[in-house]
């Protein structure tokens, strides 16, 4: 059972945070939205206030998703689904997988990589492979270690980014380094292809940023035009990060999108 920060009452929101993130990360919406809105905020398996995951324990990000229906099954209605990068990942599976309990979908950034293979989306697949060709990248032995982080945080946000994060968020990373490790590991074999999306019906707002790297971008893109019911917003100066770095502009969207979800009943 995943630890859910909850508050408000009314239609449910459920706000799905980023690989070695908590659901603090949502903190600002939550509280905004949790004046209307019933909003649950889960810590993914291993993150937050949930038990550390083994390192030596194998893990696929299916048993995320899983722990999030586990939360959707409490509730008495479909709730609205927010997510960013994993989290995005999480609840386009909560939509293309359970879709009568999810009322509509927000998502920055979603990791669904799997779009980029079927078909091929060259200029995607280039992108990707500038982090896949990183030695440390894939290394068992040191994946979610310090050599790790500063490779998939410079992917990322750009070379010397994981340097420049303070020591505390650095130390923080470092705790969840093996479980994030995992879970890109897992999502990285995933190949859902684009046309798997293309039942998810539900109103759907899919955010990159101008400055997001190009496989993401290309996800979004392919997802806009797959999604029979979804708006493609580009957030400007933002990047990956942007539901942290732009949080008013990415949170205005996000409440916008809810209650304009939740009038097309």
């Amino acid at each position: 059972m995943l630890f859910v920060d909850e508050r408000g009452k009314g239609d449910p929101v459920v706000l799905l945070h980023s690989g070695g993130m908590s659901s603090r990360q949502w903190r600002a919406l939550s509280e905004k939205l949790g004046a209307s809105h019933h909003v649950l905020a889960p810590d993914f398996l291993g993150s937050g206030k949930n038990p550390p995951w083994p390192n030596d324990k194998a893990f696929a990000w299916t048993e995320d998703l899983d722990g999030v229906v586990e939360v959707l099954a409490r509730l008495d209605r479909p709730a609205h689904v927010v997510g960013h990068s994993y989290g995005g990942l999480i609840a386009l599976g909560l939509a293309r997988l359970h879709s009568a309990r999810v009322r509509s979908v927000a998502v920055y950034d979603p990791v669904a990589f799997g779009v980029l293979y079927d078909p091929p989306d060259e200029t995607g697949l280039a992108d990707l492979a500038r982090a896949e060709e990183i030695p440390v990248f894939t290394d068992q032995a040191r994946g979610g270690g310090e050599e790790w982080w500063e490779a998939f945080v410079g992917y990322w946000n750009g070379e010397g980014a994981w340097k420049n994060l303070p020591p505390a968020s650095r130390e923080q990373f470092l705790r969840v380094g093996r479980k994030v490790f995992l879970e890109v590991m897992s999502l990285m074999h995933d190949r859902t292809p684009a046309m798997a999306y293309a039942k998810v019906d539900v109103p759907a707002l899919l955010l990159s940023g101008e400055h997001t790297p190009i496989a993401a971008r290309r996800v979004t893109k392919i997802l806009s035009e797959t999604m029979p019911n979804a708006k493609l917003e580009i957030v400007a100066a933002a990047g990956h990060m942007g539901p942290l770095t732009h949080s008013a502009e990415v949170n205005r969207l996000v409440e916008e999108h809810v209650r304009s979800a939740a009038k097309s009943r």
